[in-house]
């Protein structure tokens, strides 16, 4: 098995330790000083069911020796695959005592990327739900240890079938724990995938704890505060900044909500008294919107952020008369590099950046298209390491080689401008990544399972601007033969690229069918070109669904 590991030149990693920034704890050692800071505050809520900081850790400590004694070893992977329930926490912190690395998959995907994710990880274990959202997973279980042999352990939060009941796990014996580095690799989460299937983002118990205590300071947490889980939490923004961890660092509670619908959100925030919770923009603008119609008590919403894509000043500056909030704007991603603005900042600041890093030693650079730093204020890549930034992928040497410089600078893909004060400004993507109301689509990835359709010669997937999404997909396509029935032929498409275990929110939004695709200079398809052909004369989405497209 490849070995995760995560290394800092030695000089910056004593330059860290120095600072305060990497406090030599791992995630085990710091939920038993959480415990030990209140063992009967609440720690966790979801729905009817409430764990305290004791039981937290009384289930993790178990299930550590579950998983120890199921013969996972010290550096192995399990691919956790939960929703947002209670056994995420006992699931994960399970794991990290007992030094296996979680790999956090998002509920909505399928066959096709968890496959990927196991192969890439070499876990040996897979952790899901029983059902959630009306889709069973234990049949996805199934078909995913068909293609993946490695994987021998199968464990259901529920009604396990032919697996392992998580439950009857919680119940075994305890036994000694590994003792484990604060250096080591402690989970891994998925990049956005600009180019092909996502790839995996070894974090280490030192940088990734330096983040979300930095968060939670930054966001004034502390045991009074109520953090709503509203997004699905193996997402990095829901889970550190400063999230459901940086909520239980501070002595807080996290309330998990199945779904950010304001029917369903709206009642949890006023029975348990939410004080702070992480949207997308397009969650944000129905949030907004429902609040004006809703009888539910907000009150004690204080803070709503808003990351995960570009927020709209003219969205930013509605949210805080609509909903009695202070915004927050959070920019970030999962290798690291975290932004936000800060409670005290002026409101121009607030509705018309995206913040400013976390650490005085988040280093950020802004270059152009030759990697020349571009003067202040003018849009370039940003590239950026630090304290809690990756070095490098998991087993990716082609990625890493694209995506860090010689000397350890991560390549964002991200166009921004910097203020004077160093706030950063988004202004776009350097990449034919697609941020669909916060979910990355790899237009690379959905290419190439729409150039496996028999009937498909060629096909190209760009973006296009979506007020409610900040961006939907399109799909060029050429056809091998012009279809007899054309709506018909994309719906039958858009189908069978479900059909292909991909999830949802991959799907193109829009297909369409054309005979040629524009080409740059040099031969290459000039994407810029058909991105310019949407904004033209860009087909509704409600016009499409008339033809029968979606």
């Amino acid at each position: 098995m490849i070995p995760a590991i995560q290394e800092w030149p030695p000089e910056t990693a004593e330059k860290y330790r120095r600072a305060g920034y990497w406090r030599g704890r791992t995630f085990g050692q710091s939920l038993s000083e959480w415990v030990a800071s209140g063992p009967d505050r609440t720690a966790l809520v979801c729905g009817q069911r409430r764990w305290t900081y004791a039981e937290l850790d009384a289930r993790a400590t178990s299930l550590a020796s579950a998983f120890l004694g199921l013969g996972l070893l010290p550096g192995d992977r399990a691919l956790v695959h939960l929703p947002n329930i209670l056994e995420f926490f006992s699931v994960s912190f399970g794991l990290f005592r007992a030094g296996i690395i979680p790999v956090f998959a998002l509920p909505a995907h399928r066959a096709s990327e968890i496959c990927h994710f196991a192969n890439g990880s070499e876990a040996t274990a897979y952790i899901i739900p029983a059902t959630h959202d009306r889709f069973d997973y234990r049949e996805l279980a199934t078909e995913v240890c068909d293609r993946v042999p490695r994987i021998r352990h199968v464990i259901v939060a529920g009604e396990a079938g032919p697996h392992k009941a998580l439950g009857e796990l919680e119940s075994t014996p305890l036994r000694a724990h590994p003792k484990l580095s604060p250096s080591d690799v402690a989970l891994m989460q998925l990049s956005g995938g600009s180019t092909g299937l996502s790839k995996l983002i070894p974090r280490t118990h030192d940088d990734y704890i330096y983040s979300f205590e930095a968060s939670a300071e930054i966001c004034r947490l502390d045991d009074s505060s109520v953090y709503l889980g509203a997004l699905p939490i193996a997402h990095n923004f829901p889970m550190s900044s400063p999230g459901t961890f940086g909520t239980l660092s501070a002595g807080g509670t996290v309330v998990l909500t199945p779904s950010p619908r304001p029917d369903v959100a709206f009642p949890i925030i006023e029975r348990e008294r939410v004080s702070i919770t992480g949207l997308v923009p397009p969650l944000a603008l129905i949030w907004i919107e429902a609040a004006a119609k809703s009888r539910h008590d907000l009150s004690s919403l204080q803070v709503l952020q808003v990351g995960g894509a570009k927020l709209a000043t003219e969205v930013a500056r509605r949210i805080g008369p609509a909903l009695g909030v202070r915004l927050q704007q959070v920019f970030g991603m999962a290798e690291g590099l975290v932004n936000y603005t800060r409670f005290d900042d002026p409101d121009e600041v607030v509705l018309n950046t995206q913040g400013r890093p976390i650490s005085c030693d988040d280093e950020v650079r802004i270059v152009d298209d030759e990697d020349r730093p571009v003067v202040r204020g003018t849009p370039g890549h940003l590239l950026t390491r630090g304290p809690y930034t990756i070095r490098a992928y998991h087993n990716a040497p082609e990625a890493n080689a694209r995506a860090f410089t010689p000397d350890g600078f991560y390549r964002t893909g991200d166009i921004v401008e910097e203020t004077a004060d160093g706030y950063l400004i988004v202004r776009g993507r350097a990449t034919d990544q697609i941020n669909r109301g916060g979910e990355k689509i790899s237009a690379e990835e959905v290419e190439d399972h729409l150039l496996a359709h028999p009937q498909i010669h060629d096909a190209v997937i760009v973006s296009a601007p979506d007020e409610y999404l900040g961006e939907r997909s399109c799909a060029f396509v050429i056809p091998r033969e012009p279809p007899s029935k054309p709506v018909q032929f994309k719906a039958d498409l858009k189908g069978w690229i479900r059909k292909r275990g991909l999830a949802a929110y991959k799907v193109p939004d829009q297909i369409r069918l054309v005979d040629r695709f524009p080409s740059t200079g040099v031969g290459k398809i000039n994407r810029k070109r058909l991105r310019a052909a949407l904004r033209a004369s860009l087909t509704p989405p409600a016009a499409e669904q008339r033809e029968g497209n979606d």
